[in-house]
């Protein structure tokens, strides 16, 4: 690991300086949202900044998809998120003397984000320019419990002498996005595409409502205040672009002006507008009759029943042992009130891809989101299920059968132009279908699977068997895909994409045979059964004899190997500096591919195939891509390459804390923080999802003495506690779990079980990876 550019701490994330040029990144790490509703960390002034970022999951706008060359089944509308109305500012005067972090003395600040509590405290000490000292705290909720609701609480003290203090509490909309766009009539769309419908100013409480002006959703954002000061005078306007309360006290040393500030969100997608703004101001009543000690403590419960199942223990790293915390952290509060929304890439912490999902949501996300915190999962293959019109339209429209589901969306219409990237992707409807069969698993939610998930899995199975085709053997096989690694495209057999396809139509099958009544609804005979069963029995996986190993795709190991020892350190990222033509037509991954197919598909490959398919490919993959380290972590760990995985490890831990790719001013990177979970229970956990149950191999690395992890099963807590030598089970559940520890069958129940660690084989060499693209080593230095 690198130098720490955050304090170290088990349960916060907190620094304490503040400096304008570190600003972006600071406020994508500090954001605070509940799936539904996000806040980056922006200071509570507003000024300076270095991105603005208020959401709403599912808030975007549209607008044209302009091409050069246009061609059949291109979309035709762009989607990207936008700002709504901006509910955090507060600033503040003394004796007329504005707040500014970069005038007058600032003494002392601190900022805090408290992974129990949920909360991002903020705390700092000012002298103004004409020598009046002030000390201020505000406190930023963005409530887990209350969907609609953040809130902020603001304390002004006066110091050493009397002031006259002013306290601005804003509503502010139509703050730009950081998107540049070289479409005129795009770049207008996006600049100001909130339209005012109507403003309200009364007392403390002031309502912005606004319609985007092409996508035509109703957005409402509603603020009400508590003041607590001596004296205080209060005033509230509104007008069409913005609202303000002013509160002006004068206070004597030791004297506090304090507020709390109730924001309600809500939006519609039609044109009924009056219910939106009636939502967001009952949420804001019912929020400030029940009180900031009540959210505070109602924050508290939820975080503290997640934590009991979710937390991770890691010891011999306390740097690794708060990053594991963080990513969890915000993995959690980037869905855990989505509620039949998906997740964007960057969740709601930055405006990064646009605010699109894409298929990482389903393969790396919601296998976390399953394993601590079902209900979000759930929500969220929900809101799968409701695109499935979208999807049927996408394969009719690509003459496919059953449906397409959107490479990269936000209410489930495909949104990529880039076709060789996006539609030719298919895998993300196996990856749908596969993170449905997990929670199915993991969940027993057999109501799930048969008014919602069994329907995912038909529509996707029907989607293969018209993509594929047989040959004069039988054998089934599926051309011009693009498996998940983004330097290669267009190409037959897929490994990757055959194995998930071969995964889905066994699942659609299985999953009928239990629902025949089901069945009926949806068309299903026993015929088109036979037919999934039968084709993915006839999937052709390629596999290369002479070289002992899968090629990621048919013919891939007859390429030409990329040329990296000619390749200079400052041509990465190689797309930066290469044109795709030709990382498409060499050797050369950009993310792991068949190593992912190695996780996600097990079962497919022997032990003997992994490790020799794990070093060929680590010799090709530069990781590019943010997705790349956890995949690599977990086979590595299997293959016993601890150390490697424990660097890879990390890398992917650290990606958003020390902003490894330098690009964390965008959002956070949900799906690498969701590896990080991922590398901790399947690599060194080695836990691995088989139709017959749960098996677990776990092994530390060197550095660590200590893994502690617990996951959901049937409603229920699992947790295993791993040292060197042993590993303990502990269940919940009233029924006994019986699983795998290595080879041995063992059964679970509320009394501890405690089985040993087989020696492990000895390794082999350490794998090595393309010049200049080791994984940045855990060893370096620890931070502390």
């Amino acid at each position: 690991m690198t130098k720490a550019r955050f304090d170290v701490d088990p349960w916060t994330v907190s620094i304490s300086d503040v400096r304008p040029e570190s600003l972006a990144h600071e406020e994508s790490v500090f954001g605070l949202s509940n799936g539904h509703l996000g806040w980056r960390g922006n200071l509570d002034e507003g000024d300076p900044r270095g991105v603005a970022g208020s959401y709403l999951n599912g808030v975007f706008e549209e607008h044209p998809m302009p091409y050069a060359e246009d061609a059949y089944g291109y979309p035709e509308v762009g989607q990207s998120v936008i700002n709504v109305q901006n509910g955090q500012i507060i600033r503040m005067l003394v004796d007329d003397e504005p707040f500014d972090i970069e005038t007058g003395e600032l003494s002392s600040h601190d900022r805090r984000l408290d992974l129990r509590d949920g909360t991002l405290h903020r705390s700092f000490e000012w002298t103004s320019p004409t020598g009046r000292r002030v000390r201020v705290e505000s406190t930023r909720v963005v409530s887990l419990s209350r969907r609609a609701i953040a809130a902020v609480r603001y304390s002004v003290e006066a110091v050493e002498h009397a002031v006259d203090i002013t306290v601005i509490s804003e509503l502010l909309a139509n703050e730009p996005v950081p998107v540049e766009h070289d479409d005129p009539r795009v770049q207008d769309l996006l600049t100001r595409p909130l339209v005012t419908v109507e403003t309200d100013a009364v007392g403390s409480r002031a309502t912005l409502l606004h319609r985007t002006r092409r996508s035509g959703l109703a957005v409402a954002t509603t603020m009400d205040h508590e003041v607590d000061a001596p004296g205080y005078r209060l005033v509230t306007e509104a007008e069409d672009d913005g609202a303000r309360t002013t509160i002006r006290a004068r206070l004597d040393p030791g004297e506090r002006l304090v507020i709390v500030k109730y924001v309600g969100h809500d939006f519609e997608e039609s044109r009924a507008s009056a219910t939106v703004r009636a939502r967001a101001e009952t949420a804001v009543t019912a929020a400030m009759a029940d009180g900031w000690d009540r959210l505070l403590a109602e924050q508290r419960e939820v975080l503290d029943d997640y934590w009991r199942c979710a937390d991770v223990i890691v010891e011999g790293e306390p740097r690794l042992q708060q990053a594991v915390r963080y990513a969890l952290f915000q993995v959690f509060q980037s869905a855990a009130r989505a509620e039949l929304r998906s997740v964007p890439g960057k969740g709601l912490t930055g405006a990064g891809y646009e605010g699109h999902t894409f298929w990482d949501f389903e393969a790396f996300v919601l296998p976390v989101l399953t394993s601590t915190a079902p209900d979000a999962a759930r929500q969220a293959l929900l809101w799968r299920h409701s695109t499935l019109p979208h999807a049927r339209d996408r394969a009719a429209q690509l003459h496919l059968a059953g449906a397409a589901f959107a490479w990269r969306t936000i209410d489930g219409r495909e949104s990529s132009g880039y076709w060789p990237a996006s539609t030719a992707a298919f895998h993300i409807n196996a990856d749908i279908a596969a993170a449905v069969l997990h929670y199915v698993r993991a969940t027993g939610d057999v109501e799930f699977e048969r008014e919602y998930g069994l329907e995912i899995l038909v529509e996707t199975a029907r989607l293969w068997v018209s993509l594929g085709r047989r040959d004069a053997d039988g054998t089934f096989h599926i051309d011009g895909v693009t498996g998940p690694d983004e330097y290669s495209a267009i190409a037959n057999d897929n490994v990757f994409t055959n194995l998930m396809a071969q995964l889905n139509l066994r699942a659609a099958a299985d999953a009928a045979r239990r629902h025949p009544e089901r069945c009926e609804d949806l068309g299903v005979g026993a015929d088109e059964i036979d037919e999934w069963t039968a084709t993915a029995a006839a999937m052709h996986i390629p596999f290369d004899a002479d070289l002992g190993i899968h090629p990621q795709s048919a013919g891939y190991t007859q390429l030409e190997r990329w040329d990296f020892d000619a390749t200079g350190i400052d041509q990465y990222l190689l797309h930066d500096h290469f044109p795709y033509f030709d990382l498409y037509r060499k050797q050369v991954l950009k993310q792991a591919d068949l190593v992912l197919a190695m996780h996600f598909a097990h079962e497919a490959f022997t032990p003997e195939q992994k490790i020799r398919n794990f070093e060929y490919y680590e010799a090709l993959t530069v990781r590019d891509s943010s997705l790349s380290a956890a995949p690599q972590a977990v086979i590595a760990a299997e293959v016993h390459q601890l150390e490697l995985a424990y660097d890879y490890l990390a890398e992917v831990a650290t990606i958003d804390l020390d902003d490894a790719h330098g690009n964390t001013h965008e959002g956070l990177h949900v799906a690498a923080l969701a590896g990080v979970w991922t590398v901790i229970v399947a690599g060194f956990g080695g836990m691995r999802d088989t139709a017959d149950g749960l098996r677990f191999a776990p092994r530390l690395p060197p550095r660590l003495t200590r893994l502690g992890f617990g996951i959901r099963v049937h409603g229920e807590t699992l947790r295993l506690d791993v040292s060197a030598s042993e590993t303990t089970y502990r269940y919940s559940g009233d029924e006994p779990l019986k699983l795998l520890h290595f080879d041995q069958a063992i059964t679970v129940g509320t009394d501890e079980v405690t089985a040993q660690t087989p020696s492990p084989p000895v390794p082999r060499s350490r794998p090595q990876q393309p010049r200049h693209r080791a994984p940045r080593s855990a060893f370096e230095t620890d931070g502390s």
